[in-house]
């Protein structure tokens, strides 16, 4: 016994069929390589773009900076010299600038009695930057903490060959 199921109404169901047109797809190969191509520049864009986002509130170095250092190792050796090349009087230093007031010495900006620009001096050897002569007192003004700051150096001997100073030693003036 077998019975023929129908559906009411009378209409009988359509038969499957499985249409494959490759005329008629979507995206092509070429759409997809596109896609992935302006998705990979944006997220490169993104990358390159925000490091610089956060720069402006970094405290980097500009070039007034670098020129008040070097006007200040300028002046310095100037102040100091001996006369010959760029031997600095070592008296003229203590009493100048390790001892004397930095601010009025090197003409520095200052706001009701407060120092605005931070600036270190030392004398310092070649070999591992180490300063010479600590109870000669060749380092004067703030402590320099390996922070940012602009420096300018010069290359000096120091009067008498006093310290380590054999054959020369360099001034540095960080300015931050």
């Amino acid at each position: 016994m077998s019975r023929k199921r129908t559906r009411r109404g009378g209409k009988s169901r359509r038969p499957r069929t499985i249409s494959i047109s490759l005329d008629r797809r979507g995206q092509t190969t070429q759409d997809f390589a596109v896609g992935i191509g302006v998705f990979l520049l944006a997220i490169a864009f993104v990358f390159s773009f925000l490091p610089t986002v956060v720069t402006p509130f970094d405290s980097s170095i500009s070039g007034a900076e670098t020129a008040q250092a070097d006007r200040i190792a300028d002046r310095i050796v100037h102040n100091t010299s001996t006369g010959s090349g760029n031997e600095i009087d070592p008296t003229a230093f203590n009493t100048t600038y390790a001892n004397g007031d930095l601010t009025e010495n090197l003409s520095l900006r200052s706001s009701n009695g407060h120092q605005i620009d931070n600036v270190n001096i030392s004398i310092e050897t070649f070999g591992d930057s180490a300063t010479i002569d600590e109870q000669a007192n060749r380092t004067s003004g703030d402590v320099y903490d390996e922070q940012a700051a602009a420096s300018s150096a010069r290359i000096v001997t120091i009067k008498d060959g006093s310290g380590n100073c054999d054959p020369a030693c360099r001034l540095v003036v960080r300015v931050w």
